[in-house]
Order: C-alpha cells, then structure tokens, then sequence
C-alpha cells in the first residue's frame, strides 16, 4: 500500500497537477492538506473518476484538509475531538479514516505566526489536543500514523540554515516539545534521514529562488505507532513535483508499506 502526505496549497489551483500525479504515482491514499475551499467546491466527481473516495473536513478559503482513498474510506471522524477554537471557531484542520485496515490522520497544524502572537499559544494547545486524541490508536494493534503538515521541522538539521529560523515559530523549544509529546503517545518519525539525497526539505518558499537554491524545510512528517512502522519498506519525498509551473510551495511525502 502507498499512503502519501501532500500540502496543495489550494486544491483549485492545483487540481490538474493532482490529478496527474495521483495517476501516476500510484498513491492509494492520500492525506491532503490546506484545501482552501469549502466542501461544496472540493472536486469529489472528478477524483472518483479516478476511483477515489473523499473524506472532506473544509470549510472556505483557509485551510481545509481531506483523504483520499481507492482502498476503502471507513470510520471517518471529522474534525479535532476537544480541539481549541480560534477566534471563536473550530478550523478545519483535522480528519480520519480507516482505509484499507489502515487508520489514518489527515493534519494541518497551526502556524503560530510569531511567537507573541496569540495564534502560537493557540498552536501549542491544539497539539495538546491531538496528542490526546490519537493516544488509544497509537497504542492499539492497528497501523495507525498521523500525516500531514506539523508546521514544526523537528531538528536544527530540517531546515538548510538554523540561524535564518532563530527565534522564529517552527523551530523553538516549545513546538519541538509538543512534537516529542505527540511521538511518546507510541509514534515515530517513519521517514529516515538520509533518504536519497542529502536534505530531504518537503517545503521551499516561493519567494527569493528558495527552491532553486535548496532554501528549504522539513515540515510535512509521518508519525506512525509501531504495527505501521514495522511495515514500511520505502519512504521519499517527491522534490520533482515541486518543480514547474503551478507547482505547491510542498512537495508530497510518500510511504510504501507491506500490510
């Protein structure tokens, strides 16, 4: 089974090259993130028309997160059970399925802004409740991984300059905390360093040729517990679809395991 993680960065936008790519590539499912759009607009015909089933948590222009399966799309929970409101509201960053005898989480984490910003504390707390939301699925028997984009680069080694990024969100204390947290409910990081290049960022700004230049960071994970862990037999980041006209500011990670 191949299960990817993908930040689009708008699903209108980038519709025919997701399209294309999931034809190509294989994926059986795929968790997509930051959808901008409701989910009235998200393109279900067209996915089925690839044999794709949708599970759709969007709700406007900002954020919106989905799975894609043509494997089985079952146990669909909608949302972050006891996730924080922001500005009165629940986001739309958040949804899981069972495909394939695989349950999975489809994730668009906060960006916490600056960390003065009262969206960083917001950040923090909606970890909170993730990491209490897939404690009993990542301690249980079933393949269980949480994939998406953490907004965190785990180390100092997952982004190409740790001086550029000091004192900025994604890569102080506390965040990086909240990501050992999360793996100590019984997750791991399930894609290995070195892959098959050195670096293996998954984001690249748009601005100042960040992607050109290799300016990038390592922000889009699999966290997986152990049953899901001990089944991958391959793991990449697909830098080629980064590349081009109409490309995401990502690039997909993808996961092969033997289940």
């Amino acid at each position: 089974m191949r299960i990817a993680t993908w930040n689009v960065n708008s699903i209108g936008a980038r519709l025919p090259r997701l399209l294309a790519w999931l034809e190509s590539s294989g994926t059986d499912v795929l968790c997509l993130q930051e959808a901008k759009c409701t989910a009235e607009q998200f393109p279900t015909a067209e996915l089925r028309e690839l044999g794709y089933e949708a599970a759709v948590n969007a709700t406007g222009r900002w954020n919106g997160v989905a799975v894609l399966s043509r494997v089985g799309l079952d146990q669909v929970v909608t949302g972050l059970p006891g996730g924080p409101d922001y500005e009165g509201a629940q986001e739309p960053r958040a949804i899981s399925a069972t495909c394939g005898g695989v349950r999975v989480w489809s994730v668009y984490v906060p960006n916490g802004r600056d960390v003065e910003h009262d969206h960083y504390g917001y950040k923090l707390r909606w970890f909170e409740a993730l990491r209490d939301a897939v404690a009993a699925d990542a301690a249980g028997d079933l393949p269980f991984a949480v994939l998406g984009d953490y907004n965190v680069a785990p180390t100092d080694e997952d982004v190409y300059d740790p001086a550029v990024f000091e004192g900025l969100t994604h890569v102080t204390p506390a965040e990086r905390a909240a990501l050992a947290a999360l793996r100590d409910t019984g997750l791991s990081d399930v894609v290995p360093r070195p892959l098959k290049y050195d670096r293996p960022y998954t984001y690249w700004d748009y601005r100042q040729l960040c992607f050109p230049k290799n300016r990038g960071m390592r922000i889009d994970l699999v966290y997986g517990n152990a049953p899901f862990a001990s089944a991958v037999k391959d793991a990449y980041v697909d830098r080629e679809e980064r590349k081009g006209k109409g490309a995401s500011d990502h690039a997909p990670v993808v996961v092969d395991l033997d289940i």
